[in-house]
C-alpha cells in the first residue's frame, strides 16, 4: 500500500488546522504532554502504547519525570503521512480528554488535591 508523503507545507497547514498543540521538528510531527509527576507520565506512556499497538503504527516516545514527548514519521514510507496524523489525533482525543468539561456523571481528576492532580492540560 502507498502512502501520500505530505510536504513540508502541508504538513505544517494540516497541523495549525487539526492538531494545533503538535508541530513538525525534523521530519517529524511532535506533541510534549505534561504530567504532574511519575505516575501520571506512566499512565500516559501505556495509554499511547495501546492506542499505538492497537493501530499497528509506533511512535518515539521521550519519557520523563513530568513529561512525555511525542514524535510519528511514517518510516517506510520516508515521511508524515496519514498514519501519523490519524494517530496524533486518537493520542490527543484520549490524553486531552477532561470528562468534567462534558457535565456528565464523570467529574475527573481533582486538580486542587496535588494528590490527584494528573495531566496538565493546554
Amino acid at each position: 500500500m502507498s502512502l501520500k508523503v505530505y510536504s513540508e507545507q502541508e504538513t505544517i497547514e494540516r497541523l495549525e488546522q487539526k492538531l494545533p498543540h503538535w508541530f513538525l521538528e525534523n521530519g517529524w510531527i511532535r506533541r510534549k504532554y505534561k504530567t504532574s509527576g511519575w505516575k501520571a507520565t506512566l499512565m500516559v506512556v501505556n495509554t499511547i502504547g495501546h492506542l499505538a499497538e492497537s493501530a499497528w503504527h509506533h511512535p518515539d516516545l521521550t519519557v520523563s519525570y513530568a513529561f512525555v514527548i511525542v514524535k510519528l514519521c511514517t518510516h517506510d514510507a520516508k515521511g508524515i503521512t496519514d498514519k501519523d496524523f490519524e494517530l496524533a489525533a486518537k493520542i490527543e482525543q484520549v490524553i486531552s480528554w477532561q470528562p468534567a468539561l462534558e457535565g456528565g456523571a464523570l467529574e475527573g481528576t481533582p486538580n486542587e488535591d496535588a494528590r490527584f492532580k494528573y495531566i496538565k492540560y493546554d
